[in-house]
């Protein structure tokens, strides 16, 4: 299987909250879009620090994780962060890793978004079709 990158929008999920609550307004909200690695290896969001940082993320410690060659190291991992893909949507921790490497978008906010890797189209898709149903607003 080949490498499926795929563009997502990655939010400050406290200001997206403060914005439900009235605190700010939208035009507030720290956000970027990424073309990120769909690593079903990785077990999480794993961004690199010029995104921390743009996104405005508190570091709430630290987490000891195996690295793509193997090594170990220990990563900041951030406040939630609210991920965006086509209709859908989650909220996890970041890891950081050092440096400006590739935002890698790991198996559990995939699974979460219900979101696979198709092997023989080499692209992201619902894992039981395209379309979302919204119970909540």
């Amino acid at each position: 299987m080949g490498t499926v990158y795929t563009e997502i929008i990655l939010k400050n999920a406290g200001d997206v909250t403060n914005v439900g609550r009235g605190l700010i307004q939208e035009k507030d909200v720290r956000s970027v879009t990424v073309n990120a690695l769909a690593d079903t290896g990785a077990g999480t969001l794993v961004i690199n620090e010029d995104v921390c940082n743009k996104l405005g993320l508190a570091i709430e410690g630290l987490r000891k994780a195996t690295l793509a060659d193997n090594s170990k190291s220990f990563c900041k991992v951030t406040e939630p962060v609210k991920i965006y893909w086509k209709d859908r949507t989650t909220a996890c921790m970041a890891l950081v890793i050092p440096g400006d490497g590739d935002v890698l978008l790991g198996a559990i906010p995939l699974e979460d978004m219900d979101l696979i890797v198709h092997p023989a189209s080499q692209e992201l898709r619902g894992a039981h079709g395209d379309e979302v149903v919204c119970l909540l607003k």
